[in-house]
């Protein structure tokens, strides 16, 4: 197990080893931009194709500080009530009724705009955790941009303003990490506030150390053989390339076969671990010569 450095003392290599040791090989690149966002306490927009360890990192950093991780999966149509907060509107209601016969006519003075009837949501259950935490804002390129412009004061400030509350600061700054797989551009607001980073498809030897680590009763050169045919097959045009995951899920099947060698036979039978579309497989298969 890595030695955990004190902050003062950390490094890009300490935040290399520390990626390794929770299961995640990440490229000197990439453990760079994620201890200087942890310096600089800025969040880290990972941007790249489907399927090339963007939500995986921010997990991996999670386990790797041992810090919680808080997850807010975009979509479209996400607003403030489901990504930052809302009011827990029957507990405000039987609290006016309680108050019903005192004559009090002010909501405020019925006392039901109270930290106690706040509902966190993920943004603001980052921003009010006792303990560092890592929020995760997943696919954030689905949302529209009236939803993105949410984000902008919680990245900027660490802070959420309520206006029954006032402005609630984040006791700690989270670890902050945005993964977008570019369906859409995003703005310039939401960009300068981050540090950039690029996934993309590793290499072949680096895909084979990845199935390696993840997939160890694997023999290494079966490792290498899949590696250097998933390689192949990102290069011929598929509507869907397969991802990592899909590389480990297929590498997992090998095992669960007992194949010791990636046979014709054994690829025919097991592509559709790796492809989801028709179409792609048959291309797979004629570019394979396994037609």
């Amino acid at each position: 197990m890595a030695v955990t450095a004190p902050p003062s003392a950390r490094t890009a290599d300490h935040v290399l080893a520390d990626l390794r040791g929770a299961g995640y090989i990440a490229e000197p690149s990439t453990a760079t931009i994620v201890h200087l966002a942890d310096i600089l306490h800025k969040p880290v927009l990972i941007e790249g194709p489907a399927g090339t360890g963007k939500t995986e990192l921010a997990k991996s950093a999670a386990a790797a500080a041992g810090k919680q991780l808080i997850r807010l999966q975009c979509y479209e149509g996400l607003d403030e009530s489901k990504a930052i907060y809302e009011w827990d509107y029957r507990r405000q209601l039987l609290q006016l009724q309680l108050h019903k016969e005192t004559g009090t006519t002010s909501l405020t003075e019925a006392g039901i705009f109270g930290a106690e009837f706040l509902l966190s949501r993920p943004l603001l259950t980052a921003i009010r955790s006792e303990a560092p935490v890592v929020l995760l804002i997943d696919e954030v390129d689905r949302l529209d941009i009236e939803s993105e412009a949410l984000l902008l004061e919680v990245l900027s400030e660490y802070q959420v303003s309520i206006p029954e509350l006032g402005t609630v600061t984040a006791r700690h700054i989270p670890q902050v990490f945005l993964t977008s797989n570019n369906t859409r551009d995003l703005s310039e607001a939401l960009k300068r506030r981050c540090l950039y980073l690029h996934l993309g498809y590793p290499a072949a030897e680096r895909e084979a150390e990845i199935i390696t680590l993840r997939v160890p009763e694997l023999t290494g050169h079966l490792a290498r053989e899949i590696a250097d045919l998933v390689a192949l097959l990102r290069t011929t045009g598929l509507k869907k390339p397969p991802s990592i995951a899909e590389s480990l899920d297929w590498a997992r099947t090998l095992v669960a076969l007992g194949a010791d060698e990636l046979t014709d036979e054994v690829t025919r039978q097991t592509l559709s671990v790796l492809l989801k579309y028709e179409r792609d497989i048959e291309t797979a298969l004629a570019d394979l010569s396994l037609a």
